[in-house]
């Protein structure tokens, strides 16, 4: 009774995965013409400095978000336009590496920029920092849409990560270009295979992902 009351709640626990050989694909190499600004990896989030796990600024996938977000890109590309990933995915220990932040005592030079109107410390509480991401699950992505005339990103009424209602898809504290703008990368995102999430204009996780309960953690390196 024990070792099946053990199976089954080892059933229900998410996997996390620490191995070296997990099924992550670099996907500029499939589309090599996508742009990245993978902002973890660098001092431009909301830490403030480079996050957990990101060793390298790169762009991993699991193969089937990788090829979905292929076609993405062509569609985007028909419209004279790019996507720029912010970020795909996103080690486990990076995940806990916000958790930590949360409850620390370390500087936020980037609270005017990331959540100006909250205290850190209700960050997890709010919804807004969670133990665990989809991220983590190799199929979820954070992006917007890039002029390839201009090259500078469409106007989308905030910027990436700001914690603030105002950064729902269909926020009424937006104007109409921006709404407009988000519709579109929406538009973009949906007709590839990927589902948005509402309250970030900005993420969405390919719908039929393939390892929906798995959570890697293998350090994003060269």
């Amino acid at each position: 009774m024990y070792q099946l009351l053990i199976v089954l709640l080892l059933s229900l626990t998410p996997l996390i995965v620490h191995a070296d050989s997990d099924p992550l694909v670099n996907a500029q190499a499939r589309t090599p013409s996508l742009l990245t600004d993978i902002r973890y990896a660098g001092h431009d989030n909301f830490i403030g400095r480079t996050v957990a796990g990101y060793e390298a600024p790169l762009c991993l996938l699991s193969e089937a978000a990788s090829m979905a977000l292929d076609h993405a890109q062509e569609l985007a590309q028909k419209r004279g336009l790019s996507l720029l990933m912010y970020d795909c995915y996103r080690p486990q220990r990076a995940v806990d590496d916000f958790v930590a932040w949360v409850s620390s005592v370390a500087p936020e030079p980037t609270k005017a920029s990331y959540y100006p109107s909250l205290d850190r410390s209700s960050l997890i509480d709010l919804g807004y920092i969670a133990s665990k991401s989809g991220h983590s699950r190799g199929s979820t992505v954070d992006l917007t849409l890039v002029s390839t005339t201009t090259g500078e990103p469409l106007y989308m009424g905030t910027s990436w990560d700001f914690f603030d209602p105002m950064s729902h898809t269909e926020s009424d504290a937006i104007d109409l270009a921006a709404r407009n703008n988000r519709l579109l990368l929406r538009e973009i995102m949906t007709a590839s295979g990927f589902r948005p999430y509402y309250a970030e204009w900005w993420h969405f996780t390919l719908v039929d992902e393939p390892y929906p309960e798995t959570y890697f953690n293998v350090v994003i390196d060269e």
